[in-house]
């Protein structure tokens, strides 16, 4: 397990920014050192432990591009087309069996090794086929011409997939082409997941009339298995500070990082503060972040303790500025700054300014065919229907106060965000 000091998040201000929270959980939580092996076929997702280098060119030889018909060169029409005599034909996985004579064409097909001699190719469109098998070769192709020559994409020794990389299906290809079976992985992040408050009952369970059918831990389940990690689903923890400490301490000594959602604002019946504080040490974070402001970090024996707020919107929003980056930096992940894409506004909104807030939208394309961004129609942060019902965020930066239909915001989508 990754063990942190009590300190490591200490802030001394009043409000933490959005940046300022990512830029100390990136820079103040240890990574695992865990690594294991696993197949190409379980690496999409994983954080890739080691650097790896092209151990051979890509592609290993040169091949063509097209299916059509090799020629050196030296023999192609210049001024008006020309009759080539065929000498044979390579596939793909085959070699030529001889080198190509002056004036004779090659019949090649995608992939397959250039005969020695030949560094050209008429792609098989562009040229006619006598009745006596002889091929009539146009002019003006250029020397080279779809061809892909050993090594043009990546030549061997060439740093290739760097370690904290997050593995994507294109990343496993890659591999794959060098013909790596095994890549070596950092281990999965362990994730305690607990939700909190008398309220809630789980789905499937009696629910009371004053009860909530608990739907926050699962949406947080389904976000850290998107990340990658190994969840252990710990239930409902009532409003009780012996019972909330006594959990919070057991699941401490077997995760990387314990997650809670509920009872982290300043009500009365809010207990987390107090029990992670009996058991650990934690320092509030009141974020400059809406929906979302009231969220807790701390320590617990080391394990690193988040506790997010209850209504879903919000809890839904701070995990991503605050779980995801986490996860990343335990498992030792490069940090990717998620990048905003400009679409135009469809709605007028004030906010204050010195806080980030997020916007629920959806997008559609204008009169002209440009993207543009509709607001949810109804506030609120507990409106699971503002998510379902939405594409994405915008994001309104700390210095702006006022947006008008027709500017330019930045939009994430939640694919982006998970």
């Amino acid at each position: 397990m990754a063990q942190l000091s009590d300190d490591c998040f200490a802030f001394g201000g009043p409000m933490m920014s959005v940046d300022e929270a990512v830029g100390i959980v990136a820079t103040r939580v240890t990574a695992v050192q865990d690594v294991e092996t696993v197949s190409l076929a379980q690496a999409d997702g994983r954080i890739l432990a080691n650097d790896i280098s092209a151990p051979l060119p890509l592609p290993p030889f040169t091949n063509s591009a097209v299916d059509g018909y090799a020629v050196s060169s030296r023999d192609l029409p210049q001024a008006e087309e020309k009759t080539f005599p065929v000498m044979g034909r390579v596939q793909a996985g085959a070699s030529a069996s001889e080198a190509i004579k002056p004036g004779h064409a090659v019949r090649i097909f995608t992939g397959a090794p250039m005969p020695q001699g030949a560094d050209t190719v008429f792609m098989q469109e562009d040229v006619r086929v006598e009745d006596d098998g002889k091929v009539v070769l146009p002019a003006g192709l250029r020397s080279g011409a779809n061809v892909r020559l050993t090594g043009e994409d990546i030549a061997a020794g060439t740093p290739a997939l760097s370690a904290g990389r997050r593995l994507r299906p294109q990343d496993v290809a890659l591999a794959a082409a060098f013909g790596l079976a095994n890549i070596e992985v950092i281990r999965r992040i362990r994730v305690a997941v607990f939700s909190t408050g008398n309220e809630l009952v789980s789905p499937g369970g009696r629910r009371a009339a004053a009860q909530l059918f608990d739907s926050n831990r699962f949406m947080l389940i389904a976000m850290l298995a998107r990340l990658g990690c190994e969840i252990s689903d710990l239930g409902i923890l009532r409003d009780d500070r012996a019972s909330l400490a006594r959990a919070l301490k057991a699941a401490a000594g077997a995760h990387d990082l314990i997650l809670t959602t509920g009872g982290v604002s300043t009500g009365e019946e809010d207990h987390v503060k107090a029990s992670v504080e009996s058991v650990g040490k934690l320092v509030l974070w009141r974020m400059a972040i809406k929906p979302g402001r009231p969220v807790a970090m701390g320590i617990i024996a080391g394990t690193p303790f988040i506790g997010l707020p209850g209504n879903p919107v919000a809890s839904f929003v701070t995990f991503v500025h605050v779980v995801r980056p986490t996860i990343l930096a335990l498992s030792g992940a490069t940090q990717q700054p998620l990048i905003p894409m400009p679409v135009r506004s469809g709605f007028t909104y004030k906010k204050k300014i010195a806080r980030r807030e997020y916007v629920r939208v959806s997008l559609r394309a204008g009169e002209d065919g440009v993207l543009e961004a509709v607001k949810f129609p109804r506030e609120g942060a507990g409106l699971l229907s503002s998510l379902v019902d939405t594409d994405g965020l915008v994001e309104l930066d700390e210095e702006i106060t006022r947006v008008e239909p027709g500017e330019s915001v930045g939009f994430l989508s939640y694919a982006s965000l998970i």
